[in-house]
């Protein structure tokens, strides 16, 4: 078996490489084309909702959420079940 030399470009490349594979997955997107999992400031973004009426949504219970070391997380297809959930459709 022949003897490879590896370089510091060569490390180099393979981090940068690594880096995008893993920035890929972490920002992996739904086919609605929005992320996985979103944060607070994303989820009023979206829904055009205040801070207040946010955590009023997470304390009564619409808004499933996770809090991972004083993160709130919210899963977008949780977000988009409970939309399609509350639709309300009039008839005419």
């Amino acid at each position: 078996m022949p003897t490879q030399i590896i370089t510091t470009d060569d490390l180099r490349e393979f981090k940068i490489e690594l880096l995008e594979e893993i920035k890929k997955l972490l920002v992996k997107t739904t086919s609605t084309g929005v992320k996985k999992y979103l944060k607070s400031n994303e989820i009023m973004e979206l829904l055009k909702i205040s801070p207040g009426t946010l955590q009023t949504l997470r304390i009564n219970g619409t808004l499933p959420y996770t809090k991972i070391g004083g993160i709130i997380f919210y899963d977008s297809e949780e977000i988009e079940k409970v939309m399609k959930e509350n639709s309300i459709h009039n008839k005419f």
